[in-house]
């Protein structure tokens, strides 16, 4: 699937009133649940960054936990759902843009990226992403990820999902928790990881395993 049919794919559900059934789906509140609990493992968050907002469901439960939050997604669309939902928050500071391509001179204690690489073109593209992610998340810090697996992935058109992204977060970071979210329907079916960056490389080659 290319890069200009994903964002034609992400209007037309963002067009609806409830994206995704993010509110109304007891699978995914449960799954907001298993992420929020993940989010807050290093107890108190100082800087969480959080890709891919939907319509806001998981920002407004994340917002209290941290002191700031910067929420980037690359639909505007998205961004402004969200930014009306959350708006008795003022920690949140929203950025519209390719998670390839944003940059931050700060590092993030915490960095939330949910349902959302397995939109972008093809490996190559998710494996950039994911060096990006990295080198902005500070020594020690977490980073949550969460996608529906490779199979139901690859019957969207998708080129990837959770199996393959994981792979690539672990050549960078520490797994420390895997979580298994489904139903028994097909399209209900993820991964929810919680990995950490080494303060060293040395590490990273021990940690864990």
């Amino acid at each position: 699937m290319t890069s200009d049919n994903n964002y034609q794919l992400l209007e037309r559900e963002l067009a609806v009133d409830d994206p995704w059934r993010l509110d109304s789906n007891s699978f995914e509140q449960e799954r907001y649940a298993q992420m929020l609990r993940l989010s807050c493992c290093n107890g108190d968050i100082v800087h969480a960054l959080e890709v891919g907002c939907a319509a806001g469901a998981f920002t407004e439960m994340l917002a209290p936990h941290c002191q700031r939050v910067t929420v980037v997604d690359v639909m505007p669309q998205a961004i402004e759902r969200a930014r009306q939902r959350t708006r008795s928050w003022s920690n949140i500071a929203w950025v519209t843009c390719d998670i390839q391509r944003f940059s931050s001179a700060e590092q993030f204690d915490l960095i939330v990226v949910a349902e959302v690489l397995y939109y972008l073109k093809d490996i190559s593209e998710m494996h950039a992403a994911i060096l990006n992610l990295v080198g902005m998340l500070a020594p020690n810090g977490a980073l949550v990820f969460g996608s529906a697996r490779d199979a139901p992935c690859r019957r969207w058109g998708h080129a990837a999902g959770a199996e393959t992204v994981i792979s690539l977060l672990n050549e960078s970071l520490s797994e420390i928790e895997r979580l298994h979210c489904h139903t028994e329907s097909v399209n209900e079916d993820c991964l929810l990881v919680l990995f950490r960056k080494p303060t060293n490389s040395s590490e990273h080659s021990n940690y864990g395993h």
